[in-house]
């Protein structure tokens, strides 16, 4: 019987995955106020950012992939929320999708399988932070659940000019 061909998988992160993960973020830092990231990174100065992601535990790093070529068409992480003990339970959440795989449900495929990996762990909360305007980002996170609950204004400076930042909360 032939099967349907899927046309992206989604995986957690791998070292392998490194230097097209890096190259995908460096693209939102130079091109982008999505990140308030300034300066791009090589693959070993993010290396730290793809080890504190593994593939157990409440910070995880969900690849999407074209099945054919296997490049790296976005990815979506858990991460801290603050530092401090008490937020252990909090995660924010950001996902990344290549310019030119945008409009094919990549994000709502990454952030499916990343809430689903966080099903079973002891989280109350998830956090995302979302560089306005940015419509499409919001309603990805609304249709995952997320409800706005503010704005910081003018936090961000990059490219000559202040960003706001909306902020989004959602129930684990």
């Amino acid at each position: 019987m032939p099967t349907e061909r899927t046309e992206v998988q989604v995986r957690p992160g791998v070292e392998a995955d490194l230097e097209a993960l890096t190259a995908l973020y460096n693209h939102y830092i130079r091109e982008t106020p999505i990140t308030f990231d300034t300066a791009i990174f090589t693959p070993e100065e993010r290396r730290p950012w793809l080890l504190s992601h593994p593939v157990d535990g409440p910070h995880r790093l969900m690849v999407a992939t074209d099945p054919d070529s296997q490049e790296v068409l976005g990815y979506a992480t858990s991460s801290p929320f603050r530092a401090k003990p008490a937020y252990a339970t909090s995660v924010e959440t950001t996902v990344y999708v290549a310019p030119h795989a945008g409009r094919r449900g990549v994000g709502t495929l990454l952030y499916k399988a990343l809430f689903e990996a966080l099903s079973g762990e002891d989280l109350h909360r998830a956090y995302a932070g979302i560089a306005q305007p940015n419509e499409a980002s919001a309603r990805l996170h609304e249709r995952f659940g997320f409800r706005y609950v503010g704005t910081y204004r003018e936090v961000g400076h990059k490219f000559g000019r202040y960003w706001d930042v909306a902020w989004y909360e959602k129930d684990l």
